[in-house]
């Protein structure tokens, strides 16, 4: 059954209803830069995207904030780092990733290299928050009241938390982690804890007692850092993907800890669900299946890729397709475009529509481009010298469909010269083709007619007329639309090509 309203207006409209008199609404989401920031990453970000402007079309006021965790501790070396320095990446296990060098830059570390790209490939696709870098938070003791809350509350934490543990936490168990002020690694134990003063070693053997009002290096373990985040941030909105949605997972027990540790509402969740590569596995960065923005922008248009997640419900996972299934998408896009500037969308249509072209109110009318599809021929023929900005933006997505992903079958060249057996009837329909090209100007419909009233007079089969007619021109039994390819080479080109017949 379709859906009636778009699922941000619903949530947007729920917001305002908890807290009317809010003079700016925030909305949330991040990840941390542990690797690429792939497709997958930027459904959180889009799906909060979508919220804003769902509550800024309500005429609200609204920040968006996006969160780089990049005070989390370096797991493990992901795949994608060169095997030359795959030894070296290991020594950084357990520090910051803000504090690692980039493999791929000298002048920037390994979180800002991928923060960077990302928040580029976000600023393309119309996305702009205000970026925070979890690091220099914690590294200028923003949180530390809200630390001493939390280590006030370790019992009621460690409560929560055990409901969803096989195992209950350790007697000494704290919720934060202390990265050491020698070695930089959160290779440490917590000796003692008086008011905001803490006593810790580390396994280098380094210790010491500091006060984290005034030393950066103490940071909550991530199940009571988020709803931490929550209270600090006064949040309304924040999705999730389905592995903190879990039952028992992070969002269940955040949800717990925001309101009986700090004593703040809830923020509106969505879940959101994975999606893939089409043929492909769920992207991950440290398996090296990280498919970037930057990859997808090659072949698809922003208010495409924009299209492609708002015309699904963030909890539905879909594949991100670079078979043929793109030409299809382009026209779906294309179609609904002309549905919504002709007034003929429904109102689900509509808001999908500008959600996915922030710029759709403020036009007019439809922004003429050529199809995909047709854009196919057109490339390969070098035909695209006088077409439109907009078309030759799409064309050059085209081109690097074409190169990298397009099976052979969408593939052609044009044959000037072609030596091709053909049967003494495929030869008549041919030269009936060429003497109709001579005597008549026709549209592509009346060409498309044409050959059929051709294969009738002949008495051959449209299959036989149709492959000879590919074979001759692109050596072929298929190809593009035939009446379109014919228009597009010009017919006189066509009809030099049809002289060879003898």
């Amino acid at each position: 059954m379709t859906e009636k309203f778009f699922w941000a207006d619903k949530i947007a409209e729920e917001i305002i209803k908890r807290n009317k008199d809010k003079k700016e609404y925030v909305c949330a989401s991040g990840t941390t830069p542990s690797g690429v920031v792939h497709t997958g990453n930027f459904r959180e970000a889009i799906t909060t995207d979508l919220e804003v402007k769902a509550l800024k079309d309500k005429g609200k006021k609204v920040k968006f904030i996006f969160s780089w965790d990049d005070f989390d501790r370096f797991r493990k070396v992901p795949v994608n780092i060169p095997d030359s320095r795959k030894k070296e990446y290991e020594k950084y296990i357990g520090m910051p990733v803000s504090d690692i060098p980039s493999p791929f830059s000298k002048n920037k570390s390994y979180a800002e290299y991928f923060e960077e790209k990302f928040e580029n490939e976000l600023k393309e696709i119309n996305i702009e928050p205000i970026f925070i870098r979890q690091s220099k938070m914690y590294r200028a003791c923003k949180y530390a009241k809200e630390i001493k809350i939390a280590l006030d509350n370790t019992e009621k934490i460690k409560k929560i938390l055990d409901k969803y543990r096989e195992e209950p936490l350790s007697k000494d168990w704290n919720p934060i982690s202390i990265y050491c002020e020698k070695c930089n690694k959160d290779s440490t134990k917590v000796v003692k804890i008086d008011g905001y003063k803490i006593e810790y070693e580390c396994e280098c053997k380094f210790k010491n007692k500091i006060d984290y009002r005034k030393k950066g290096i103490v940071k909550l373990v991530w199940r009571v850092d988020w709803p931490m985040r929550w209270a600090y941030e006064d949040l309304d909105f924040e999705p999730g993907g389905i592995d903190h949605s879990t039952p028992g997972g992070s969002y269940d027990t955040a949800k717990q800890i925001v309101k009986e540790v700090y004593e703040k509402d809830v923020p509106f969740y969505q879940l959101y669900e994975w999606i893939k590569i089409k043929g492909g596995k769920e992207f991950s960065s440290s398996s090296g299946n990280a498919l970037s923005l930057s990859e997808v922008l090659e072949v698809y248009e922003p208010e495409v890729i924009r299209y492609l997640f708002a015309g699904t419900r963030p909890n539905r996972g879909f594949q991100v397709s670079f078979d043929n299934d793109v030409i299809k998408i382009y026209e779906d896009f294309d179609s609904l475009e002309k549905k919504y500037y002709d007034n003929k969308a429904t109102e689900q249509e509509k808001r999908i529509y500008e959600m996915s072209n922030p710029n759709a109110k403020k036009d007019k009318k439809v922004h003429e481009k050529i199809s995909f599809r047709h854009l196919i021929t057109l490339v390969q023929i070098n035909q695209t010298k006088d077409l439109n900005n907009l078309s030759k933006y799409r064309a050059e997505k085209v081109k690097n469909w074409l190169n990298k992903y397009a099976g052979e079958d969408m593939k052609f060249r044009i044959y000037d010269t072609n030596k091709v057996e053909l049967s003494e009837k495929q030869k008549e329909a041919l030269l009936e083709l060429k003497n109709s090209l001579k005597k008549k100007k026709m549209t592509e419909t009346e060409l498309f007619n044409e050959f059929y009233e051709i294969c009738k007079n002949v008495e051959i089969s449209n299959t036989e007329f149709f492959e000879a007619t590919y074979k001759l021109i692109i050596n072929k039994t298929k190809g593009p639309r035939l009446a379109a390819l014919i228009l597009d080479i010009g017919k006189e080109k066509i009809i030099k090509i049809l002289n060879q017949i003898k």
